[in-house]
């Protein structure tokens, strides 16, 4: 069911690309602006590890999550919901959309792997090296593409971005 008074946005695109930077700028602009919005990165909702080893099982609770995340976001008053993930597959995407009641656009952040590699580097944690490494596979097998209602490029202030995204929105 649609909820006319909500609009959501799932920045998607390959890990290291800025999303959860983009999502967290927007967020400001909408802080500036007196907008209604949460924002948050949906790998936070399925962060854990209990000892088996199945992505859909381990999706299905991250998408239990944001069911009960989103309604409290919504009850609070929020109107803008603004997300973060790396998706591979339609069904994920689907499941996203099954779990939030209202219209969701799929941005595609795009950055070059030389800015992802710079990135990551400033942030050398054992995360950042997987995360490098399933960036270059992403990127060369063209994984986590054509799920999009439009494409940003990453290759400027984090400001301009957002507001780029903002501005497709039309938001």
């Amino acid at each position: 069911m649609s909820s006319p008074q909500c609009q959501a946005v799932l920045l998607t695109g390959v890990y290291g690309s800025g999303k959860t930077s983009v999502v967290a700028e927007m967020a400001t602009v909408f802080e500036e602006r007196g907008m209604a919005y949460a924002a948050m990165d949906l790998d936070w909702l399925g962060w854990f590890d209990v000892g088996w080893d199945d992505d859909e099982a381990h999706h299905g609770v991250m998408i239990a999550n944001l069911e009960a995340v989103v309604r409290n976001y919504l009850d609070a008053g929020a109107r803008f919901l603004m997300f973060a993930l790396s998706i591979e597959h339609r069904w994920e995407l689907d499941a996203i959309r099954s779990a939030i009641p209202c219209p969701l656009s799929v941005a595609r952040i795009v950055a070059e792997i030389e800015t992802i590699e710079l990135r990551c580097a400033a942030d050398p944690t054992t995360g950042r090296v997987v995360d490098l490494h399933l960036a270059r596979t992403w990127l060369d097998q063209d994984l986590g593409i054509g799920f999009d209602d439009f494409a940003v490029t990453n290759d400027r202030p984090i400001r301009q971005v957002a507001v780029e995204v903002i501005a497709q929105l039309g938001w």
